[in-house]
């Protein structure tokens, strides 16, 4: 795991716990992500930042009665950012314009999971 006193100060654990959606109509608090991601004083992902502390970046999606998934934070060549859980891209999850989200309590954000959109709400950022 990653060592916290080593983290640069942009470094936040960012809680994403799933929002409304249809088959959820009040959320669900025992599914989201958690994000380990350095953060400017806009709350956006501070890019060059992330490049120079990109074995730092952490994430891991949690849902009851499923097993933990741990990845990494990435980035593609065009800026798209996506969780990484293991060789190749087939359990890739992909940010919609995560770059341009902020995360900052009570925001949005949207993320591809297994094919489907779903929105998540930042429910906690804070210092690691």
């Amino acid at each position: 795991m990653t060592n916290v006193k080593h983290l640069s100060p942009k470094f936040r654990h960012v809680r994403l716990l799933l929002a409304r959606e249809k088959a959820h109509p009040d959320g669900d608090r025992e599914e989201g992500y958690d994000v380990l991601a350095p953060l400017g004083s806009d709350g956006r992902i501070d890019a060059n930042e992330w490049k120079s502390h990109r074995a730092s970046c952490r994430v891991r999606h949690f849902r009851t009665g499923e097993e933990d998934l741990i990845g990494r934070l990435r980035r593609k060549s065009g800026g798209q950012w996506y969780f990484d859980y293991a060789e190749g891209d087939r359990d890739d999850e992909i940010g919609f314009h995560l770059g341009d989200e902020r995360f900052v309590t009570g925001e949005y954000v949207s993320i591809e999971r297994n094919g489907a959109m779903h929105t998540y709400q930042v429910a906690r950022v804070e210092r690691p």
